[in-house]
């Protein structure tokens, strides 16, 4: 690294997109994902639509039991 740095041309926000979207990484444990991928690849679709589909039945279903949405 330098041991300076000039920012004297620098424009604050220059990059910042409010709309933008993150998508945050998800780490599965080994096991959990063996076996998810394989079920993945038994229905013919890939592993991020699986757990997605999953996971949308288990907020509809938690929304359902707590009333809540």
């Amino acid at each position: 690294m330098k041991d300076e740095y000039d920012f004297s041309n620098a424009e604050r926000g220059r990059f910042y997109r409010p709309d933008a979207q993150l998508n945050i990484p998800v780490y599965l444990d080994h096991d959990v994902e063996s076996w998810f991928a394989e079920k993945a690849k038994m229905k013919g679709v890939n592993l991020q639509s699986l757990i997605n589909e999953l996971l949308r039945k288990d907020i509809s279903l938690i929304q359902e039991v707590t009333g809540k949405g």
